[in-house]
């Protein structure tokens, strides 16, 4: 089997505009939540939201374009255009039929879909934008950037919900690693802090209700009480490794291994014991040959309800027996909220960089312990560690499981 390899990483998240600042906050512990700004929020249940900031669009993008795409498009045009300037890659000199792009976004254009039903209801259907489309459906992040760099492999949008980002990567891998490709552009990316988007939430009672940033994303804490929604967007570039050598390409990490089910059990709810994500992990395991004591970390999908955070603790006991003793457990979350379809793809470049650099992520905002989440959760403060392997783990509305496995390269 060919080797697949990290070549580059684009990120705009709540606790940075790009890869080197979003890793340093995570590194310090910094929290990126705090109120709502894109809209007012006097008489809602929910105030807090892990929102983008200072955020210019047009430092990466065409400004006659920007009028075409909605904020989720904007974020992976950004973040891919970093993820490019990283690995160093010319498309110019590359053969674009064998390079592909893999975007993942659970929501799409929900910010648009806001704006322009209201002004259909207004002054009538056939007057909303002849952008409203192409702004909206989720596939056009991953068309758009194949557009710009003249992309002609594999282009898909991978609609799988918070497993989605994770989803992207790991099709990726597998396109790289089974011949069909050279070069994938992946990840995901989401922008649905709007009114509806929240709203949505809000009625389901997925969100926390509290004033607190420092104890609003509180991951395997005994008083979480809901997830925290964030925005952002994460691009990795993977490449068969003898492509990227031969290019003497900079290289973050390997992927080693992916798996992917379904609890085929709720279409919210993940499964209480935790089974099925626990086969998830181990097809993962199983796909990158290795063993459950080689596993030094997981970034764990860790949302702060009690539902996600309690079957996730069984399903790593599950999968990793007595070895889940010995395992380091953070939650990224905790810092930047729950970015949906980009949550993956975000935790998966924290995983590569962890590796990279040897240090594992905080839980942070950590206070009170639950014996129902009684794993190593790194509470507050990240380690400095020389980690070899390590799992980014992702469960989504609908049952969805994905699950990569990266190496220290």
């Amino acid at each position: 089997m060919r080797r697949v390899v990290v070549t580059g990483i684009g990120m705009i998240t709540p606790v940075g505009n790009n890869t080197s600042d979003s890793w340093n906050a995570v590194k310090n512990g910094e929290c990126g939540i705090g109120p709502i700004t894109h809209y007012d929020t006097t008489g809602r249940k929910v105030t807090l939201a892990g929102e983008v900031k200072g955020y210019d669009p047009s430092t990466t993008i065409d400004p006659k374009e920007l009028r075409k795409m909605d904020r989720f498009v904007q974020f992976a045009m950004t973040a891919a255009s970093e993820a490019v300037e990283a690995s160093g890659i010319d498309f110019a000199s590359e053969n674009t039929e064998r390079a592909g792009v893999i975007i993942s976004s659970g929501i799409g254009g929900f910010a648009t879909i806001q704006s322009e039903i209201i002004k259909g209801n207004e002054k009538g259907y056939d007057r909303v934008s002849p952008y409203f489309i192409p702004q909206i459906i989720s596939n056009m992040a991953a068309g758009q950037i194949a557009i710009k760099y003249g992309l002609n492999g594999m282009c898909s949008c991978v609609v799988t919900a918070c497993a989605g980002g994770t989803n992207a990567i790991g099709d990726a891998f597998h396109r790289i690693r089974d011949g069909y490709e050279d070069v994938m552009l992946c990840g995901g990316t989401e922008a649905c802090i709007t009114e509806i988007g929240i709203g949505g939430f809000t009625s389901m009672r997925a969100l926390h209700t509290g004033n607190d940033p420092k104890r609003a994303s509180i991951p395997f804490d005994k008083d979480r009480s809901g997830f925290v929604m964030g925005e952002g967007a994460a691009v990795l570039v993977l490449e068969e490794e003898e492509h990227a050598k031969k290019r003497g390409a900079n290289i973050y990490g390997e992927v080693v291994g992916y798996g992917a089910n379904c609890d085929a059990n709720h279409i919210t709810a993940p499964l209480e014991d935790g089974s099925m994500a626990a086969k998830c992990l181990t097809l993962a395991l199983n796909d990158a040959n290795v063993k459950p004591e080689d596993i030094d970390y997981i970034n764990a999908h860790g949302t702060s309800t009690h539902l996600n955070d309690s079957g996730e603790t069984k399903a790593i006991k599950l999968a990793f027996s007595e070895h889940a003793k010995k395992l380091m457990v953070s939650s990224t979350k905790s810092m930047t909220g729950h970015l949906l379809g980009a949550a993956g793809a975000v935790e998966a470049g924290f995983s590569v960089l962890a590796l990279k650099d040897g240090f594992v992520p905080a839980t942070i905002g950590y206070e009170n312990f639950d014996e129902e989440c009684d794993l190593d959760i790194v509470p507050n403060v990240g380690r400095n560690k020389d980690i070899k392997y390590a799992v980014s783990n992702s469960l989504g509305f609908g049952g969805h499981n994905a699950c990569l496995v990266f190496k220290k390269y």
